[in-house]
């Protein structure tokens, strides 16, 4: 088996012996791809590396990482591997962002630490701002289109994104790293390595960070993060064997921002900038929100309402509901364990871990005082949208802060009540182990077998809170304090309790043949995926929404009776299992010189808000039982693996079947989650990493991706029942860039080191129909904004100054600049099926849905950082 060698001498502090692979499984297995230090350089270039196996895989290590913004989120990093797009919200990486990777949104995308999954147990979704700190990544690498036979994901259509964290070194060490910049930014990093505490080994190493920033965008947003991690290490013998168990916790208090409408006319002007249509340059980027104010002050035997004034008994009653005042608090952790046993020609590997979530988003709304009467019994609780309950809520002694003292249903348009927080809230307690053992058959011949279970807790509940007379919450979180309706019951627009279990068996192959010129890896993974999920509200649409009277038995008892066709609260159980092979070769056809193939089949499970959508439906009718979406994805390339050249080309094809959105069901006359049909994707990436002399290094790369949906959409029907459909047959696909471009150059004279990249992501389409972006003016349809989000260039700098001539050999000062050149662009949005629509009787067009909210590019952003360590 072929091992290879790294040094990165420039990041030594913190760079430890890795492997681009996930679990300590897939570290063990994929010897092909493990990085020794040894002290000769012949595996990157630049930070940069092909690894040497059958998957089409790019790997970047910490002396990349490290010369990013400091902070910065590793989805941002690896913004330099091809078939890789993201839009950072701030240049900070502390704000959330959006992730494609081969035209794959980020919830078919599979995110992983040390082995350990962090998308969302629940709609599988990333967040990028609760990545961990970059000082202790050692190294990220990314799979396209493909996975770990041992991954315990529910959704990897789109490939796989692993980060390993450091391991403590043998030697006692401690690093600082204090930056400040653009936007009041502030960060302080620390981390200290305590060397051998023992005479067999035993180390560890533990960090903390915190920062602070602006937003760049309006008068109000900021952000507050604060991360700690620690690793206690163990290594056993000498042949690689160790126990190691790891922890963190991140908090994060952050503000919505930079999100407006894509419509390009006029809109409505404040301050000089609209607030309702999205920016067409710089001049235009920054917008004032209502900011300071105050709500409106409760009044005694008086319908306080929270429209502006004048109508509103007191001036500013709109304060604290615009978008941007929203906040997004989360509270993650996590405890990872790991270890590696050999004995004779077996090895055994175990990862178990336990993961904790607390978090929401979202704004206020207005509480009514009153109660909704229905079939003359009065009700209490979140119905038809609303929030009723039947008791004073603002501390004035009366309950006329409400729509309707005759109990009638409130419209949204109706502004008398109390403004309450009322965000959506989930909590996650998530368990799981890999565990494996692998067998040495003998020099060329291996095979590794295993089991994989993951479970997740998954509770997603919407209480309210009080918001304070300036606008701001009281509580950012409104679970820890719910407010009670005159029953005592907890009101709140969400009330579920899930259940994601995974149980998995896999086994891998892996053979060299031709005196090692072949490799063939095999594998199979055959998942049992299992979703308890238990609705306690009442689903009213297929669209989910809910009319919820939480443990209020008489209530629930009293609206089911006169609701019968309604699905009331209940238990289902999904279970999706699949058989998902894995097969591919590398041969080595000249020396430094590879062709690999792969073949995988992938599978994306539907999310929990899609399956709780399904309960509009009766158990076991079609429409009640979503399919789980399907890849079968093929790759193959070929590869130069030198101590001065890395290079990588490759071609690929995915069939994705049963992609899965909402659609339009004749039948049923509404919209329903279903599988839509087929998509072929295809397309070329490829990257050269070159070091011409050891002071410079060249990295180019770049991505193509054609994507062809293959059917018409069903969307709706004339009064006649002839069918509407949305043109998507031929098209390309959504959010998507349809190319990526983009390369470094970095080079080193005497203290000073110099780095720029710049990379430029195509045009991406807004929507599936590839069609503008619309709306009736005065009788005549008027063009938005135009089908594609234009391409864009986005150009960082990096400078260094080390002070090791000074004899301080791991100090230096480091300054970046993100967007340099301060080029506009539309940041991330996730792209959509089409533009909503109203038609009469006769299917003519009489009006458009409003356009989508998509995240202005973050600006430049100048910072600098000094590191002192030893």
């Amino acid at each position: 088996m072929r091992i290879v060698s790294l040094l990165c001498a420039s990041t030594a502090l913190v760079m430890p012996a890795m492997a681009f692979a996930q679990s300590t499984g897939s570290v063990d297995f994929e010897e092909d791809e493990a990085i020794v230090v040894t002290g000769s350089r012949v595996s990157d270039v630049g930070g940069v590396t092909a690894p040497d196996t059958t998957k089409a895989k790019a790997a970047l290590t910490s002396e990349v990482i490290a010369r990013q913004n400091p902070g910065q989120t590793i989805l941002d990093t690896i913004n330099l591997i091809p078939g890789v797009s993201f839009q950072n919200n701030d240049a900070y990486g502390s704000s959330g962002g959006t992730l494609n990777i081969r035209g794959f949104s980020a919830d078919r995308v599979s995110l992983t630490v040390d082995g350990i999954p962090l998308n969302d147990s629940g709609n599988y979704a990333i967040y990028s701002n609760q990545q961990f700190d970059p000082e202790i990544i050692g190294e990220v690498s990314v799979n396209l289109g493909t996975t770990d036979v041992d991954s315990p994901t529910a959704s990897a259509a789109g490939g796989t994104v692993n980060y390993r964290t450091i391991v403590p070194r043998e030697e006692l060490g401690a690093m600082v790293s204090a930056s400040v910049g653009e936007y009041n930014f502030r960060r302080i990093f620390g981390l200290i390595e305590t060397g051998n505490l023992t005479s067999f080994g035993t180390r560890a190493f533990i960090s903390a960070s915190s920062s602070k920033n602006d937003n760049p965008f309006n008068n109000y947003g900021k952000v507050n993060k604060q991360q700690y991690n620690a690793k206690l290490y163990q290594p056993i013998g000498n042949a690689g064997d160790f126990v190691s168990i790891a922890g963190h916790y991140n908090q994060n208090r952050n503000n919505f921002f930079g999100s407006l409408p894509l419509r390009w006319d006029e809109g409505r002007i404040v301050g000089g900038q609209s607030t309702n249509r999205f920016p067409r340059n710089n001049d235009e980027r920054e917008y004032i929100i209502n900011y300071p104010c105050s709500l409106d002050t409760p009044q005694a035997g008086v319908v306080d309402s929270q429209a502006p004034a004048p109508a509103a008994p007191t001036a500013g009653a709109s304060c604290g509901t615009e978008f941007d005042r929203r906040y997004n608090p989360s509270n993650t952790g996590n405890i990872r364990g790991s270890a590696r046993i050999t004995s004779g020609a077996f090895t055994f590997t175990v990862d178990p871990s336990y993961q904790y979530v607390k978090a929401n988003g979202g704004g206020t709304v207005l509480g009514r005082e009153g109660v909704r009467t229905i079939g003359g019994a009065n009700y209490t609780g979140f119905i038809g949208g609303q929030y009723y309950f039947g008791r004073d809520l603002n501390g004035d002694g009366d309950t006329l802060d409400t729509c309707s003292t005759t109990g009638a249903a409130c419209s949204s348009g109706n502004t008398n009540g109390v403004t309450l927080l009322a965000p959506s809230q989930t909590q996650t307690h998530r368990y799981g182990v890999i565990a494996g053992v692998r067998w040495d058959i003998n020099d060329d011949h291996a095979v590794r077998a295993g089991y994989t279970w993951d479970r997740a807790r998954h509770r997603q509940t919407g209480e309210v809170g009080a918001v304070l007379s300036n606008g701001e919450p009281a509580d950012v979180f409104p679970v820890n304090d719910p407010i009670s309706d005159a029953s005592g019951t907890v009101v709140q627009k969400r009330d579920r309790l899930s259940y994601a279990i995974l149980h998995q068996i896999w086994g891998e192959y892996r053979g060299e043949f031709l005196d090692e010129k072949l490799v063939v890896n095999a594998g199979l993974r055959v998942p049992f995926f299992k979703r308890d999920l238990n609705n306690y509200c009442f689903t009213t649409a297929s669209n989910g929404n809910v009319d919820c009277f939480g443990t209020n038995a008489q209530a629930n008892t009293g609206y089911a009776a006169l609701n019968p066709t309604l699905q009331g609260p209940q238990q289902r159980v999904f279970k999706y299992d699949a058989i998902l092979p894995n097969i591919g070769f590398i041969y080595d056809f000249a020396p430094r010189m590879s062709v690999f193939a792969n073949y995988a089949k992938g599978l994306s499970v539907p999310s929990t808000d899609n399956l709780y959508n399904s309960f509009f439906f009766a158990p076991n009718t079609p429409e009640a039982q979503p399919n789980p979406e399907k890849t079968d994805n093929y790759d193959v390339g070929v590869r130069y693996r030198g101590s001065r050249l890395q290079a990588q080309l490759g071609a690929f094809y995915n069939r994705y079947t049963d992609r899965s959105a909402s659609a339009f069901d004749p039948e049923l006359n509404t919209s329903v989650f279903r599988n839509l049909g087929r998509v072929d994707k295809y397309g070329l990436d490829g990257y050269v990493a070159y070091q011409p002399m050891r002071a410079l290094d060249l990295y180019v790369f770049g991505s193509y991706l054609k994507s062809e949906i293959k059917d018409d959409l069903l969307i709706g029907e004339t009064a006649t029942g002839d069918p509407i459909y949305a043109p998507t047959a031929g098209k390309r696909e959504s959010g998507a860039a349809t190319y990526t471009l983009g390369g470094t150059v970095r080079g080193t004279l005497g203290p000073v080191e110099l780095g720029v990249t710049g990379k430029r992501t195509g045009p991406r389409y807004i929507f599936d129909t590839n069609q503008p972006i619309l709306a009736l003016v005065n009788g005549a349809t008027t063009e938005l904004f135009p089908a594609k989000a234009p391409a864009y260039w986005l150009v960082n700098l990096d400078a260094r100054y080390s002070l090791k001539d000074l004899g301080l050999e791991r100090t230096y000062v480091q300054f970046n600049v993100y967007n340099l050149f301060d080029q506009f662009y539309v940041g991330g949005f996730g792209g959509g099926l089409n533009q909503s629509l109203t038609r009469n009787a006769a299917g003519t067009i009489t009006g458009y849905g409003s356009p989508p909210f998509v995240q202005i590019g973050a600006p430049r952003t100048i910072s600098g950082t000094l590191v002192i360590g030893f």
